[in-house]
């Protein structure tokens, strides 16, 4: 089977975290932010984290390679 190719805009926009979360940044931050309230502009600042739902969709048809593999638990009391 060939390799899945991911979606280079999904690459700009999203990152998945370590637990497997997805997180983007705000929306309606570009331009024209004298007509936008100063709490709307605070908030924008920083990163979220996706819905449940809508990470799922990110994962499983843009970022193929951003899903988190669930590792065995034996593996670490064989040593």
């Amino acid at each position: 089977m060939p390799k899945m190719k991911t979606k280079s805009s999904a690459k700009k926009r999203f990152k998945v975290s370590r637990k497997g979360k997805v997180k983007s940044g705000s929306a309606f931050t570009s331009h024209m932010m004298m007509n936008k309230p100063k709490s709307m502009k605070r908030k924008a600042r920083r990163t979220g984290t996706l819905s449940k739902a809508d990470a799922r969709i990110v994962l499983r048809n843009f970022l193929p390679y951003g899903r988190k593999v669930k590792k065995s638990s034996t593996a670490k009391g064989d040593e």
